[in-house]
């Protein structure tokens, strides 16, 4: 991958975005053991004492990296405005973005995978994380009030279960991808297999949830 040159920058928020990019990359590429701070400040329009400015440490660093992570996604999915939508279509509608954002987003697995190797240590000393990740909670509890009440939903789920199934289901098309293809000789990579996987998990979260 080609990197951008390596030059100075007044603007403090670009700065930081650009720190976070490149930083990205490489926890990414190399966890969070392997990705080294000198490595990250090479790569930056900037250097390792801004990096420490703007971040405090190495752990601090990939901490604003998990956050911005959750961030992206949660953002886009406020625009989805499913209370506007009924029931089942909104349902669809949720599944069908979880699918295609995380597959257009491997690096999001892949961070979400290397964190858990370290038992959510560092999701655990971010409060802006568990912020941030209430509003998809308090979304899927909206959906399923409406859908209770429309008498299409069957009682009993709840929302944080029902979250975590929609992202097992479409986390485990990228996850696993590589293995998968390559012991079963399928390319689940294919316009083909992502468009009747996407369809196959929609279609297993709704029988899973109707009435």
């Amino acid at each position: 991958m080609a990197r951008r040159p390596k030059t100075r920058s007044q603007d403090p928020e670009g700065v930081r975005r650009n720190i976070l990019e490149v930083a990205t990359e490489e926890f990414v590429r190399l966890g969070y053991s392997g990705a080294r701070v000198d490595a990250i400040a090479a790569l930056t329009r900037t250097s390792k004492r801004m990096i420490y400015y703007y971040f405090k440490s190495k752990e601090g660093l990939y901490i604003a990296v998990l956050e911005q992570a959750y961030r992206n996604i949660r953002d886009v999915e406020t625009t989805l405005d499913l209370a506007h939508l009924p029931p089942e279509t909104a349902l669809r509608r949720l599944v069908e973005f979880t699918f295609d954002y995380q597959n257009a987003h491997p690096d999001f697995i892949r961070l979400v995978m290397i964190e858990n190797i370290h038992h959510a240590r560092h999701i655990k000393r971010s409060r802006a994380i568990q912020a941030v990740n209430t509003s998809v909670i308090d979304a899927i509890a909206r959906l399923y009030a409406r859908g209770r009440a429309a008498r299409l939903f069957r009682p009993g789920l709840e929302p944080i279960d029902l979250h975590m199934t929609i992202s097992a289901l479409c986390f485990f098309n990228v996850a696993n991808r590589a293995t998968f293809s390559t012991i079963f000789k399928r390319d689940m990579a294919s316009p083909r297999a992502l468009a009747r996987r996407r369809s196959e998990v929609v279609d297993v979260v709704w029988r899973y949830v109707r009435l």
